[in-house]
């Protein structure tokens, strides 16, 4: 997804390669009340045509002028808009993401004769990732005469050397295969499954006024799923990090934890120091016990009795010995 500063320079890519796309990142098309946009940096004009909002996707026609020819040649844009789909996330359902797809699909922007497409999300990997496996798994069973010789897991890990982390998240990749399995069913010949994902996606519902950032991914396993022994059980560090993300129209949305790490920090020492006392009168008991009364003072130790009976029987063999030859 382009920056700020370079979202002339995303168009001027569209123009390059004549397609259109699938977006969600700052917002490089104009608002409804400005119109158009121009980019100066790369003599781009973008004029907004039309504008169908649904409850979670937004579909906009947009024209492209490149304002450097003296032609004044204009293109014609497809903009499909995700507008529910959480970074680091899934879709609410497969139904409502294969909704969407289809709808994609219908508009023949994905066709070859119109250039390729550009699918993009913020990094391009999560939620781009999880677009271009499902279309390319299901492009692939409506192709082959065996819909069942497509191998999720190998179709990923090629499109992998081609684009290095795709799929971020074991949700985003669950949820690949949800979508597959779904959409396999309707490239076998049940039709009637697009109606019902229309039905049960509620396209046609207002859109959320707006729709809060998600929480970031779970760090990464360090030891690769493998669980190392502790020894202080029940002490994991809890790590909480504050959370900002900038939205389209260049608002910030944080979410500040300090106060409540603080309470849990001063929590924490006064139960270490209530540990640590507690310690010290149970030390300070046991050294004014007296050594004759303790029971484990009359009871002889393994290593003692071990080395008494080794003595016993080496001075037994010595005196054998004596007798024996003298």
């Amino acid at each position: 997804g382009p920056l700020p500063h370079t979202c002339g320079h995303f168009w001027e890519m569209v123009w390059e390669q004549r397609s259109r796309g699938v977006v969600k990142c700052a917002q490089y098309w104009p608002h409804r009340e400005e119109g158009d946009a121009t980019f100066e940096d790369t003599n781009f004009k973008l004029t907004l045509v039309s504008e169908d909002i649904k409850s979670y996707y937004t579909v906009r026609q947009l024209e492209l002028e490149n304002l450097s020819l003296q032609t004044q040649e204009t293109r014609e844009i497809l903009h499909f808009h995700y507008t529910t789909w959480p970074d680091f996330g899934v879709p609410e359902s497969p139904a409502s993401f294969l909704n969407f797809l289809f709808k994609v699909r219908e508009s023949r922007c994905l066709n070859s004769d119109h250039g390729p497409v550009v699918v993009h999300c913020s990094a391009g990997i999560g939620r781009s990732g999880t677009f271009c496996l499902v279309d390319t798994c299901l492009l692939l069973m409506s192709t082959r005469k065996d819909p069942s010789s497509v191998r999720i897991r190998d179709v990923l890990l090629e499109m992998r050397r081609h684009r290095m982390g795709l799929i971020q998240t074991a949700d985003q990749l669950r949820f690949s295969y949800l979508a597959v399995i779904e959409g396999a069913k309707y490239i076998q010949g049940d039709t009637s499954l697009q109606e019902s994902w229309k039905e049960l996606s509620n396209e046609e519902d207002d859109p959320p006024e707006f729709t809060p950032p998600p929480p970031l991914p779970p760090p990464r396993d360090p030891h690769n799923g493998k669980v190392e022994p502790s020894f202080f059980p029940g002490s994991e560090e809890i790590v909480q990090r504050t959370e900002t993300r900038s939205l389209a129209d260049g608002h910030m949305v944080g979410q500040d934890l300090t106060s409540e790490v603080s309470t849990k920090s001063q929590e924490q020492e006064k139960q270490e120091e209530q540990e640590q006392e507690t310690s010290k009168q149970k030390s300070a008991k046991t050294a004014e016990q007296p050594e004759g009364n303790s029971p484990a003072a009359a009871a002889w130790s393994p290593l003692v009795a071990n080395v008494c009976l080794c003595t016993a029987l080496a001075l037994s063999a010595y005196v054998c010995y004596r007798v024996y030859f003298h």
